[in-house]
């Protein structure tokens, strides 16, 4: 009876060491860059996170290539990324920023803007908002 219960042990320390071993031989390959670090939102302002129960939400948006999402604001920070397509986000004194395929952004916060897909293709982005339970992640706004 103790024969088969220290096989398995054997057995059991062998697979945990070969298992480890993979593993630290595949996290050799794995290469990290950083795709957005900042303080502040593509206008400059910092970034502030707003006060209460933290809730992330992030959203896969497509956006067919021409169409626009209309004037909003965002009252919580958030960050987008380009999978696919070309963006166009325009602010209500005239300024604009593109935003390509593999680019991101630090949304501006609080300020009316609109975004457009201007490439041939549909834009496709992931965007992560930092905001807080029962607090909405987009404002729409009637701009004339």
């Amino acid at each position: 009876m103790k024969y088969p219960l220290r096989f398995l042990s054997v057995l059991f320390i062998l697979l945990l060491y070969l298992n480890t071993e993979s593993v630290a031989q595949d996290s050799s390959l794995i290469n990290g860059n950083i795709i957005l670090q900042t303080t502040a939102s593509w206008d400059g302002n910092p970034i502030i996170y707003p006060e209460g129960e933290a809730q992330i939400t992030a959203l896969h948006i497509e956006i067919p290539s021409g169409a626009e999402t209309g004037w909003h604001s965002h009252p919580v920070p958030s960050f987008g990324y380009v999978l696919e397509g070309t963006l166009e986000i325009a602010m209500e004194d005239g300024s604009t920023l593109i935003v390509n395929k593999g680019e991101a952004l630090a949304e501006v916060t609080s300020r009316i803007h609109s975004g457009k897909s201007i490439g041939e293709n549909s834009l496709k982005l992931v965007v992560f908002y930092a905001g807080v339970t029962d607090k909405d992640l987009t404002i729409m706004d009637n701009v004339d």
